[in-house]
């Protein structure tokens, strides 16, 4: 159902990075994100985790999650499906980083959090056929 999925999170200064890896590893216990340190807006050093997944049981692990999501959350992703997706089938969906250092896992729209590109496997790799599949990931 999914080709890969691709991650980034922003750890800005004021954060401790060991938790937000944490947080990442909630959803994604097999991430191993490279790091780059650059300059925010106002000087301060923010650091990028980001990585990709294209193991199979690794993207399988993730789509468990994914299932056992509150019911509010699937539903609020499936109303947002077509919003959330570009037209290249890749669907993007943030986490909250505070929610999932605690264990849960939080749809959400702010900038400050995990941020996920999945490609959806779809054929032919159209953004209507991606939305089949991306509902089928998401229902009941």
């Amino acid at each position: 159902m999914i080709h890969n999925l691709s991650y980034r999170v922003f750890v800005y200064g004021t954060e401790n990075e060991e938790k937000v890896r944490e947080a990442l590893f909630t959803l994604l216990p097999t991430a191993q994100p490279t790091k780059e340190i650059t300059e925010g807006y106002h000087k301060n050093q923010v650091t990028i985790l980001q990585g990709k997944i294209t193991k199979k049981r690794e993207i399988k692990d993730f789509l468990e999650k994914l299932g056992a999501l509150k019911p509010t959350s699937k539903k609020r992703i499936l109303r947002e499906l077509e919003h959330r997706m570009d037209d290249r089938g890749n669907l993007f969906l943030r986490f909250d980083k505070q929610s999932a250092y605690l264990g849960d896992l939080k749809i959400v729209e702010h900038g400050d959090s995990l941020h996920l590109k999945l490609k959806i496997a779809a054929y032919p790799a159209r953004k209507e056929e991606a939305l089949k599949v991306a509902r089928q990931i998401f229902q009941e």
